[in-house]
């Protein structure tokens, strides 16, 4: 299939790594040229080195003049983006009975402002053209709250609203918005979270991780490279009919509708 994106520019935020990085190397060999974008600033430009078209930015979007300078820095190199992919490392793990202000300010930041910024600095060039993809990378906690995870739950849940409520305002502008709700996807972060929890269980990591997998219907972590491809898909031309949506890439992991 060709997604009709070649040439298109891409931003992808926080794709040093995990899931982000999937997005941005799958964009990236689908013809799209990528601002690979993260905290890590050698990385970044690494990673953009082993691409067909990309550049490495070193940015912190949870400083104020963060969006701006990653949205700068993509103009200069490709002009204005045609497709903004949205994503946010993963706030630590944390009950809801034991919630601190301070932690949920910053998840606040990371996973809620920081987005809504980058949204404001790229939408009115995509309404203008007529054609635009945002994407945000979700959590299947936004369909069923995740135990443990209440930062995530919180904050990724206020996205969600704040994407499908601006998805009918932009549709007739030929810009779509949707979420990518990845299960248990062979990451960093899901070692670490498997990890954690086989501590607090006092049980071997392996045992954690075969528990956990029995539990996905597929039987077993999803690749970064699926998340990747079904990333694509939404940002490509043939899902100009598909927004204001929360597509699960879980396994079927999550078991309502």
């Amino acid at each position: 299939m060709d997604l009709g994106i070649r040439g298109r520019v891409a931003v992808v935020a926080a794709s040093t790594g995990g899931l982000g990085r999937a997005v941005a190397e799958t964009l990236a060999a689908e013809g799209a040229s990528v601002v690979v974008a993260g905290r890590r600033g050698g990385l970044a430009k690494e990673i953009a080195a082993g691409l067909p078209d990309a550049i490495g930015v070193q940015v912190d979007l949870t400083v104020p003049d963060g969006p701006q300078a990653l949205v700068e820095a993509a103009r200069e190199a490709y002009g204005d983006p045609d497709i903004l992919v949205l994503n946010g490392p993963g706030p630590q793990p944390g009950t809801a009975a034991g919630l601190d202000t301070g932690d949920l300010a910053a998840a606040v930041d990371s996973l809620l402002l920081a987005q809504q910024r980058l949204v404001a600095l790229t939408l009115p060039a995509m309404r203008q053209r007529g054609w635009g993809r945002i994407l945000a990378v979700g959590s299947s906690g936004i369909a069923e709250p995740l135990p443990g995870l209440v930062l995530s739950n919180a904050t990724r849940a206020a996205l969600a609203a704040y994407l499908k409520t601006l998805a009918a305002e932009v549709a007739a502008d030929g810009v779509t918005v949707n979420l990518l709700l990845p299960g248990r996807i062979a990451t960093d972060r899901v070692a670490a979270l498997d990890a954690a929890r086989a501590e607090r269980e006092q049980r071997p990591v392996a045992e954690v991780e075969a528990a956990s997998q029995a539990a996905i219907p597929a039987g077993r972590y999803g690749t970064p490279a699926e998340f990747g491809a079904a990333a694509a898909f939404l940002c490509g031309a043939p899902a100009s009919y598909v927004t204001g949506t929360a597509l699960r890439c879980d396994g079927g992991l999550v078991r309502s509708l």
